[in-house]
């Protein structure tokens, strides 16, 4: 099947952000999505390399803030909740 490797790097960025925290090192998330996407996110600068030693990576700046505003684009409420 084919599909659209731009929307599936934007939901999995959006979705990286349920296991981001940041502390005094940067901005840092599990690895647990498919690795030909995560290389994608790599090389567009919003992640660090993802084969590095460890179960982490570390967001660029622009990675973690653009993560936040697609979560809350794709997964957000909006309004009242029940």
């Amino acid at each position: 099947m084919e599909y659209d490797t731009e929307k599936v790097d934007e939901a999995i960025l959006a979705l990286l952000f349920l296991t981001s925290s940041t502390d005094r090192f940067g901005t840092r998330a599990w690895k647990a999505f498919d690795w030909k996407s995560m290389d994608r996110l790599f090389q567009k600068g919003y992640i660090s390399d993802p084969h590095e030693k460890g179960p982490t990576f570390t967001f660029s700046e622009t990675g973690a803030e653009l993560s936040r505003r697609l979560f809350e684009k794709y997964f957000g409420k909006t309004g009242d909740s029940l």
